[in-house]
């Protein structure tokens, strides 16, 4: 074998997940593992070897008719929202616990089905499930309404007050960059706030779910709390959509399907949020140590293979500072090499499937032809696996497609400002508002710059810092309403006013 060949090689599967990949496909209703009534399946790729591992359901009407039901009926009975709100939170809290006790099956399954190393999923993606469990389970004791005195009646002639209640039954479909971690983030504040709920894992990425529902079991979840389906999005996923017994939606994924869910749920008028693509800009001022900036100006878009909502994938440098930025970028090269996921040493790995990887080039060779020019990368490995080398492209031009579209691979374009008004308006001129980053040691121009940006988050000397306690969501066509904190919570809920004559 060759040297390169040796490199992309994937490494051998634990016996844990072999055994997890020798499962019947099936779906999780009730609490119990269920066959499909029909015969369809879906291939389930290793991203890093293009080869297929298993098979998973191909969920039809009747499946999610029957997930659904099981989900109405939890909600209806009030075996979820009738347990005392503690109950619910020590529950939230023991799932959290055998999330955290499985970390090493569950990265390693994590890195098989979406192509990430397994370092990575270990550390990030596994701990991030658990801390936004850990978070949330909080809230499920402090939701609460108010007394408000009716302005119009006498005082003392009526007791009013607003009771903040859970939504219903929510169908949550999740993406396939962090399959867990959006799991969790789905899950977490749907329970917290009572909801019972039908999970939609990405059919690229559905393994980590199905694991979950075990654990859901495990920690004693009454039957119908959880369900879990699996299948096509365009088929399970608008089934989920447009079912008059689901009274929630909650979606991340990018803007096309967003904005077509958005419209799908409007016949039943169910309560959306959705969490859609970025075209995030990094802006590097010139008073920054570039030795020091440019790593993390890297990092920002590299991680995760580029395959991230917020991936810093527009590089704003100053023009005195911007051609050592990109040398500092260049330097990082083989840190950000890709790797296949189950390789130790990996800090990149594969994109997510075949048509990500097409994608991805697609979208370089289009650059390209527009007449962008290749600074770093630009190439794909002699590989099995669907590997493409982190890249920049220099000489962009504001209307490529390069600069405009959300690419969610390992690609970033960079350009030259002078002023911060200049950059603001380039940094804006996007349809997306979902983050940005800000580079300088200039606080009085961080903060400005921070109330210019139209994004839902803005970071200071860092990207990407995600926080359960903190709301996220995004601007303009980067979706509708936010997640995590006090606000991911109250999503799952509707108020109701109660106004009592006395």
């Amino acid at each position: 074998m060759n040297k390169i060949a040796d490199i992309y090689q994937q490494k051998p599967y634990s016996d844990t997940a072999q055994r997890m990949l020798l499962r019947k496909p099936q779906i999780f209703i009730n609490n119990e593992w269920a066959d499909s009534t029909g015969d369809d399946t879906l291939a389930v790729i290793d991203p890093s070897s293009g080869r297929e591992i298993t098979r998973i359901v191909e969920a039809n009407s009747e499946d999610v008719n029957r997930a659904v039901a099981a989900a109405r009926t939890a909600f209806d009975d009030g075996r979820w929202t009738g347990l005392p709100a503690i109950a619910r939170e020590q529950m939230i809290h023991k799932l959290a616990d055998l999330i955290e006790a499985h970390t090493d099956e569950l990265a390693e399954l994590e890195a098989i089905d979406n192509g990430k190393p397994i370092g990575m999923a270990r550390a990030v993606d596994i701990p991030a499930a658990v801390n936004m469990f850990r978070y949330t389970a909080g809230w499920a004791t402090k939701i609460s309404g108010e007394t408000i005195e009716p302005m119009s009646t006498p005082g003392g002639a009526f007791h009013s007050y607003v009771r903040r209640e859970p939504a219903g039954v929510a169908g949550l479909i999740v993406p396939w960059n962090f399959p867990l971690i959006m799991v969790a983030n789905k899950v977490a504040p749907a329970l917290a706030a009572g909801c019972t709920l039908v999970l939609k894992p990405a059919e690229q990425t559905s393994l980590t779910a199905l694991r979950f529902a075990d654990l859901v079991a495990e920690a004693g979840f009454p039957p119908g709390v959880v369900n879990v389906i699996t299948g096509n999005g365009h088929l399970a996923g608008d089934l989920l959509v447009k079912h008059p017994d689901v009274d929630k939606i909650g979606f991340t994924g990018s803007t096309e399907i967003g904005k077509l869910i958005n419209r799908n749920a409007t016949d039943t008028l169910k309560y959306v949020t959705l969490e859609l693509g970025g075209k995030s800009p990094v802006i590097i001022l010139p008073d920054v140590d570039v030795s020091e900036v440019s790593p993390g100006a890297a990092q920002a878009v590299f991680f995760n293979s580029g395959q991230i909502c917020v991936a810093g994938s527009r590089l704003y440098a100053h023009r005195s500072i911007f051609d050592r930025v990109l040398e500092g970028i260049a330097e990082t090269a083989d840190f950000w090499a890709p790797r296949p996921s189950l390789d130790p040493e990996g800090h990149a790995g594969a994109l997510v499937s075949k048509e990500q990887y097409e994608r991805v080039r697609g979208y370089i060779e289009a650059g390209k032809k527009a007449g962008a020019a290749i600074a770093m990368g630009g190439d794909a490995p002699s590989a099995d696996g669907y590997f493409v080398n982190p890249t920049v492209l220099v000489d962009v031009k504001p209307e490529m497609s390069v600069v405009r579209e959300e690419i969610f691979g390992p690609v970033v374009v960079a350009q030259r400002f002078d002023d911060l008004d200049e950059v603001a308006k380039q940094a804006n001129n996007s349809v997306y508002g979902l983050g940005a980053s800000v580079w300088t040691k200039d606080l009085t121009a961080m903060h400005k710059l921070a109330a210019k940006i139209k994004a839902g988050t803005v970071w200071g000397n860092s990207h990407s810092l995600i926080d359960p306690a903190l709301p996220f969501g995004g601007y303009k066509e980067s979706g509708i309403g936010r997640e995590q904190g006090r606000y991911g919570v109250e999503s799952f809920t509707q108020l109701k006013s109660v106004i009592i004559k006395l």
